[in-house]
């Protein structure tokens, strides 16, 4: 388990865009800089003025680009404060460094933040390379020191932190991203793909009888036009709800009120027939919709694979707590008793799921197709 959590850590890659410089950064050094200027005036038990001016370059001037080149960064800073602790070593020199140098636990915050896990890894080295060695400068008490090392590991993991909550919460959008499209992808196959699928159907029907029957060829033109201007005004709402600036679901959203619209009274072969028994009152309104999409995708797989088909039968009961779809139709099998391809049947089993309740589509007991349905009552989408 460690040896594979550490792998994943080296292999860790950057973050896909670190945020620009801003004005903060430069607000961030100018105040470090008037902070190392106050204390130069003010204190007298400092290193000499030349180390001290490689010091506040040391720390200032790579906190520019943190984000961008955070190992360069630390590499810079901590190898220069490194260099000044060797010379005050081996010189001699009385006095400490400026209060400022504690700015260096951002590199720290930004190492962990912004860098690759062989970045962090490499950096937090460099970092605990140059804590005994300015031990050694400016010695301490063991309390100190245990100190300073728990102050760049605290920064340290903060920024590992913060990086971690950055990545789960664009993982979370990306989900969510995702789930927009598939029920978009749904929302467009259940409503365009069928009012499609009939104009099709009619204009095939139409041309076929046009020579022999112009009226009934006039009147397949009227059914096209009825459904065009239905996938129209679907997809206008549709379009709406993706335009809208409130996070909104799909609207309107159809029910089991338009269930018995599906009906078809002769109009169209195969005929639709609609059955409506039992308790519908209270019924959640994600159950009404789906029932409606279901119902409605069936009938196009009907109408697009059921050969010889005359009748469509779309029965819903209403139990005490279930809602029970039949949908089933007269014509001849699907080929080998397949199931037709597409995302028709997909999309119907995941809309059943979502709700908590099951699916099943196959071939009837003894001809056409059979799609049954079992949703709960008060389901809402998971």
């Amino acid at each position: 388990m460690v040896p594979n959590a550490l792998r994943s850590l080296w292999a860790e890659p950057r973050p896909a865009r670190a945020p620009d410089r801003g004005p903060w950064d430069w607000a961030l050094v100018a105040a470090l800089a008037c902070w190392s200027l106050a204390e130069t005036a003010l204190r007298q038990d400092l290193a000499p003025r030349p180390l001290l001016l490689l010091v506040v370059l040391a720390v200032l001037g790579p906190l520019l680009w943190r984000r961008t080149h955070p190992l360069l960064a630390v590499a810079v800073c901590f190898g220069l404060l490194t260099i000044v602790d060797v010379v005050r070593i081996l010189t001699g020199s009385q006095g400490g460094l400026l209060s400022s140098t504690s700015g260096t636990l951002i590199l720290a915050f930004a190492l962990f933040r912004w860098g690759s896990g062989r970045e962090a890894a490499s950096g937090l080295a460099v970092i605990l390379l140059w804590l005994p060695v300015t031990t050694v400068a400016d010695p301490t008490s063991v309390a100190d020191t245990v100190g300073a090392y728990a102050f760049f590991l605290f920064a340290a993991a903060l920024g590992a932190a913060l990086r971690y909550r950055s990545k789960v919460r664009l993982r979370d959008i990306d989900q969510a991203k995702a789930l927009e499209r598939e029920q978009l992808a749904r929302e467009l196959h259940d409503t365009v793909a069928h009012h499609v699928s009939g104009i099709a159907i009619q204009a095939q029907a139409g041309r076929a009888i046009a020579a022999s029957h112009p009226e009934r060829a006039i009147e397949a033109l009227a059914t096209i036009e009825d459904a065009a201007t239905r996938t129209l005004t679907e997809l206008r709402a549709i379009v709406g709800v993706l335009r809208a600036t409130e996070d909104t679901e799909f609207a309107p959203q159809p029910g089991l009120a338009e269930v018995e619209q599906l009906a078809t009274e002769g109009q169209e072969r195969p005929c639709v027939t609609v059955l409506l028994s039992g308790d519908f009152e209270d019924l959640s309104p994600a159950v009404g919709a789906a029932i409606y999409r279901l119902a409605q995708e069936s009938i196009t797989n009907a109408r697009r694979h059921a050969r010889h088909a005359t009748e469509v039968t779309v029965a819903v009961i209403g139990d005490t707590d279930r809602v029970r779809l039949t949908i089933e139709d007269d014509g001849s099998s699907h080929a080998g008793g397949r199931a037709p391809a597409g995302y028709g049947l997909v999309g119907m089993q995941e809309r059943a799921s979502l709700l908590g309740g099951t699916f099943h589509a196959g071939p009837a007991a003894t001809r056409g197709w059979r799609v049954e349905a079992a949703l709960p009552r008060t389901g809402v989408p998971r």
